[in-house]
């Protein structure tokens, strides 16, 4: 039997935790032979409901899952933490500005990112999904003492799936069908996904569909689709955020075709004029368990217009959490 892999989830309590757990433990993100150990993280108000979601796990009896840890202190759910999923943060809801979500969850971050510092795994990845994710991701790579930007990502492919999915159903084609999306810069209403690259069946994107469809609405829809779900729903995307985090997750572990690429947030060395130090959404390959930025790509004035817009946010949203940034990492 292969030693058990810790895997961490924070806010492990909430809707988008349940819809990942039970996926982790059945082997969708390590694969059918490596067994885990689970440490789910919450709020001490919360603990009753993590006693339920153990029971739950103890009925599946996942042959996968060796020992599961419940806790409210983060220097236990992250001890020697391997893989960390960062949900834990207050939810974004109908009417909240991003501003404020910010606000109320960037000491969260500070916390964590200090205690992953402190006990994690130095090798660990740690992807952040928790909202406003990329700054979030940031503040935690800040507070991270002895840890570094290869060990930190904010989640992208909710939005990279999101725009592989209206592409290929615009070209009349299944997803696999579509490759090289770029998810430039944040995850909000700013973020720009971008098909200048992108192929469908092996021919470029853009001689598939019409430029005005690009521009007039799969741009729009893809950027407003986490409002959309939200006021469809009530609350905002659940089961395809823990998809999403499987699948950035599981290919951040495993290496990426070379002949193509995915779009992950990471740290900016200031490829593409993007100001270096931000967590921002970039095409990446993924070599030996590390994420490289795909560079040398031809940009377009269109695009770098939506780049910078994007990158103006994100530079707004780190501006407003200096205090927690200054004097860390």
């Amino acid at each position: 039997m292969k030693t058990p892999i810790n895997i961490t989830i924070t806010g492990a309590a909430g809707r988008i935790s349940y819809a990942l757990i039970y996926r982790v433990a059945a082997g969708e993100l390590l694969g059918p032979d490596q067994p885990i150990n689970l440490q789910l993280l919450e709020v001490s108000s919360e603990m009753a409901v993590l006693k339920g979601i153990v029971m739950e796990l103890n009925d599946c009896i996942f042959p996968l899952l060796n020992h599961v840890v419940i806790t409210d202190q983060p220097e236990v759910a992250f001890n020697q933490a391997d893989y960390v999923f960062m949900l834990g943060a207050k939810p974004r809801v109908l009417g909240m500005e991003r501003k404020d979500l910010l606000q109320a969850n960037a000491e969260i971050f500070a916390i964590h990112g200090r205690a992953l510092g402190e006990v994690a795994s130095r090798d660990v990845k740690v992807l952040v999904a928790g909202n406003p994710s990329n700054t979030n991701a940031l503040i935690a790579l800040k507070s991270a003492e002895g840890l570094g930007a290869k060990n930190f990502t904010a989640l992208t492919y909710l939005d990279f799936h999101r725009a592989i999915g209206l592409l290929a159903e615009q070209g009349g084609v299944h997803p696999n069908f579509v490759r090289d999306i770029v998810i430039w810069g944040n995850h909000s209403a700013t973020q720009y996904p971008d098909i200048h690259h992108a192929q469908i069946k092996g021919s470029a994107a853009l001689d598939c569909v019409e430029y005005s469809w690009f521009v007039e609405e799969f741009i729009p829809i893809v950027q407003q689709r986490g409002g959309a779900i939200i006021e469809a729903l009530g609350h905002s995307s659940v089961a395809s955020a823990a998809y999403a985090a499987i699948c950035q997750m599981r290919d951040w572990i495993v290496d990426t075709n070379p002949d193509s690429w995915i779009s992950m947030a990471v740290l900016s060395d200031g490829s593409y004029g993007i100001e270096e130090g931000l967590i921002y959404s970039y095409p990446v390959r993924v070599v030996a368990g590390e994420a490289t930025i795909v560079r040398g790509l031809d940009i377009s004035e269109f695009s770098i217009e939506k780049m910078k817009e994007t990158e103006a946010e994100l530079k707004e949203e780190r501006d407003a959490v200096k205090y927690l940034l200054e004097g860390e990492g």
